[in-house]
C-alpha cells in the first residue's frame, strides 16, 4: 500500500492505528453480550455505555440521543421510513440511500418533493421553505454532497424546520472528520457511518432528538431503546467511538491540512493541464475535488490511474460500478459529456503534501497520454 496514492476518502478511509489497536484490545476481551446480566455482560454493557457518551459528548448532545446502527445506510433508512407519514422534501442530488428511499417511499403512495440543486452544487433554502405545507414535513437533505463535497447551507435550512414546525434529518456521513460543526436546534437528526473517519466498516451511529418518536426499524430485543434490536457491535462500536474520541480538539488541524492540500493539488491541475474544471462551486468540505477534465473519458483516467497506483473516483462508491455518467452531476446541470469526463478526488488527514504533487503529476502524464490516443 505504501506505493499507491490513495484519493478516494470519501468512499472510504484507512483504519486510524488507534483505532487498530482499540478494537484489537476487544478482540481479546473475554466473550460478552451487553444484555447479560453477569459480570461479563454488565462490562461489556460498561464499555458500550462509555462509547455511547465519547460520542454524545463530542457532539454535544445526550448519550440517550445517540443510537448504533451498522452505517450510513441503514441510518438514514431508519430515520426516513419511521417518521411520521407526512409530505418528504429531498433532493434528486442525494446519496443514492437517501434518494431510493424516498422513491420507493412515493411507490408506496407518499408525497415527495425532490429539489434541483443550485448551479453550484446546493439546495436553495427558499426553495424549502416553500414547499414545506404542513407541520409534519420530512425535509431529508445531506450536509454535504458525497460527489461533489459541496456544504448545504443545513443553519438556514435548520432555521427553517424550527419556524415551521416541521422534521429535518441531515445525511452527515460526508461531514464528520471533514471540520467542526454543531447540532443545532431545528435538527432533528442526523445519520453518520463509522468508516468515513477512519473507523471500521459495519458500524454508524444516528442522532436522534429526544424531541422526536419515531418507531422501530427491528423488533426483537430492547436493544438501542427498543428502536433497533438485535446484539450490538461492540468491536465496532469501539473502534467507532475510538475514531470519535481522535477528532476530539484536532478537527481543525486536520481541516486546515485537507484544505491546504487539496487547494495545491487543484492549482497544480489546473496550471498544468488545459480544461480541467471543478465541478460544484459553492463552498466545500475540504478534502473533495471533484473534477472535469476536457475531452477524457472519466473512466479511461480512472483505470489508466489505477494501473499508476493512484486511486480515485467516479462518484459515489455505492454507485460507481455504473457506466452511465453522474446523477449527482447531470442533476447539477452539467451536460452529460462533461459528467462522464469527471473524477472525484478525496483525501484524509494522512495524505502527504509529496502524495499530492505525485498524484498531480501522474494525472497531467496520464491526461496527455489519453489525448494522444485520440
Amino acid at each position: 500500500m505504501d506505493e499507491w496514492i490513495y484519493l478516494d476518502n470519501n468512499a472510504t478511509t484507512q483504519l486510524a492505528p488507534e483505532v487498530r489497536d482499540a478494537i484489537l484490545q476487544e478482540m481479546h476481551s473475554f466473550p460478552s453480550n451487553p444484555s447479560s446480566i453477569h459480570h461479563f455482560g454488565q462490562m461489556a454493557k460498561a464499555r458500550l455505555a462509555n462509547a455511547r457518551h465519547l460520542i454524545a459528548q463530542f457532539l454535544k448532545v445526550k448519550p440517550a440521543e445517540i443510537l448504533f446502527t451498522s452505517g450510513g445506510t441503514e441510518s438514514m433508512n431508519m430515520l426516513i421510513r419511521r417518521f411520521p407519514k407526512g409530505r418528504i422534501i429531498t433532493s434528486d442530488i442525494e446519496h443514492s440511500c437517501v434518494f431510493k428511499t424516498c422513491q420507493y417511499l412515493e411507490s408506496i403512495g407518499y408525497d415527495v418533493v425532490y429539489l434541483k440543486a443550485h448551479e453550484k452544487g446546493y439546495i436553495d433554502p427558499e426553495d424549502v421553505k416553500k414547499n414545506i405545507t404542513t407541520s409534519d414535513t420530512l425535509i431529508v437533505l445531506s450536509a454535504v454532497n458525497s460527489e461533489t463535497g459541496v456544504k448545504n447551507k443545513v443553519r438556514e435550512i435548520a432555521k427553517i424546520a424550527k419556524e415551521s414546525s416541521a422534521y429535518f434529518i441531515v445525511d452527515a456521513v460526508a461531514l464528520l472528520g471533514k471540520e467542526p460543526f454543531e447540532i443545532i436546534d431545528g435538527i432533528s437528526a442526523m445519520g453518520f457511518s463509522s468508516h468515513k473517519f477512519h473507523g471500521p466498516t459495519g458500524s454508524g451511529f444516528v442522532y436522534l432528538s429526544k424531541k422526536c418518536k419515531i418507531s422501530p426499524f427491528h423488533l426483537g430485543g430492547e436493544q438501542e431503546y427498543q428502536l433497533r434490536a438485535g446484539t450490538e457491535n461492540l468491536l465496532g462500536i469501539i473502534g467507532m467511538a475510538k475514531a470519535v474520541e481522535l477528532l476530539q480538539n484536532n478537527v481543525e488541524e486536520f481541516s486546515a491540512k485537507m484544505a491546504n492540500l487539496r487547494d495545491l493539488f487543484e492549482s497544480l491541475l489546473m496550471k498544468n493541464i488545459q480544461g480541467v474544471r471543478v465541478n460544484g462551486t459553492g463552498k466545500r468540505i475540504p478534502n473533495t475535488s471533484n473534477l472535469s477534465f476536457e475531452k477524457i473519458n472519466g473512466e479511461s483516467l480512472l483505470i489508466s490511474l489505477d494501473l499508476e497506483k493512484v486511486a480515485a473516483s467516479h462518484g459515489s462508491a455505492c454507485s460507481s460500478g455504473a457506466i452511465e455518467p453522474s446523477r449527482v452531476l447531470l442533476n447539477m446541470g452539467l451536460d452529460p459529456e462533461r459528467a462522464k469526463s469527471s473524477i472525484r478526488f478525496s483525501l484524509s488527514r494522512y495524505t502527504t503534501k509529496e502524495e499530492i504533487e505525485t498524484a498531480a503529476s501522474i494525472i497531467q502524464k496520464t491526461v496527455q497520454q489519453l489525448k494522444n490516443i485520440k
